[in-house]
């Protein structure tokens, strides 16, 4: 089972720098895309079924050319949530899981986009407002059945995740709040969340590879002053089945690249 999460900073505009012609070529079963940025208007017959057989559906925001999250899967799904039940952040459209139970499993996919702090100390509470709801909601979860999360996390987790790391520990993104949530998430002590980061799992080590997003600023893709903000987190039993992750650099879609991995798993 192959998973590619990626945010592409507006579904049109990765359209025509060719994200809909390489994905046939990824032979993916799951995507997860963030930042969609239209409506069902734009998105509903032109965007929400690709050429190589996945079925793409869309937890769109209420403000035009905002957010906006999807989930293409090969399989049929037993049920699609849209949104996880936060109405200041439902209206953003940052959640859409599709479910695939069946008897003696229970199975979600996520496509989540987290905010971003970064405009403004306004938006910066708001993000911190999305944490404390998300994490009690990812504990329920985790309790009922076996999921992977894929998405823009808006937070690099360890020094190791981003570039330059010693400058930005008072930025949005490197927060010591945003990181100990992060470190709580992924902690396995009781009362911790219990989730895996599903690279980190594989490349525990990697720095300048491990980078997700540039700024289109000072030349920070071309001097690869990244980010590690895109993530896969799976409960434990499904991250333990994962084989490999590669960042895809090749092309650029957006101000983000493509994670795939790779999961010994059949749906």
């Amino acid at each position: 089972m192959r998973i590619i999460t990626a945010n592409l900073n507006g579904i049109r505009s990765a359209a025509t720098k060719g994200f809909f012609e390489w994905l046939p070529q990824q032979q993916a079963d799951v995507i997860g895309v963030q930042e969609v940025k239209a409506q069902g208007d734009v998105v509903e017959g032109t965007f929400c079924r690709s050429e190589c057989g996945l079925q793409g559906h869309f937890h769109y925001a209420q403000k035009k050319g905002y957010s906006g999250v999807g989930l293409y899967t090969r399989a049929e799904p037993s049920d699609i949530l849209i949104g996880f039940g936060a109405p200041e952040f439902d209206a953003e459209g940052r959640w859409i899981e599709k479910r695939f139970d069946k008897p003696g499993r229970k199975l979600s996919f996520i496509s989540c986009y987290f905010p971003s702090g970064s405009s403004g100390e306004d938006r910066q509470q708001a993000k911190f407002r999305f944490l404390e709801v998300m994490a009690p909601h990812l504990a329920t979860l985790k309790g009922q059945r076996e999921f992977i999360l894929v998405g823009d996390v808006n937070i690099a987790h360890k020094e190791a995740d981003l570039k330059n790391w010693k400058s930005n520990q008072k930025n949005s993104g490197f927060l010591p709040e945003e990181r100990a949530w992060m470190t709580q998430l992924l902690g396995t002590d009781k009362g911790q969340g219990g989730l895996v980061d599903v690279y980190r799992r594989l490349h525990p080590d990697t720095t300048d590879d491990c980078y997700t997003w540039w700024s289109n600023r000072g030349q920070a893709y071309a001097k690869n002053v990244g980010w590690r903000l895109d993530y896969q987190f799976a409960t434990p039993a499904l991250a333990a089945l994962a084989r490999s992750a590669t960042i895809y650099k090749a092309q650029k879609f957006s101000d983000h690249a493509p994670l795939t991995v790779d999961y010994d798993y059949k749906i």
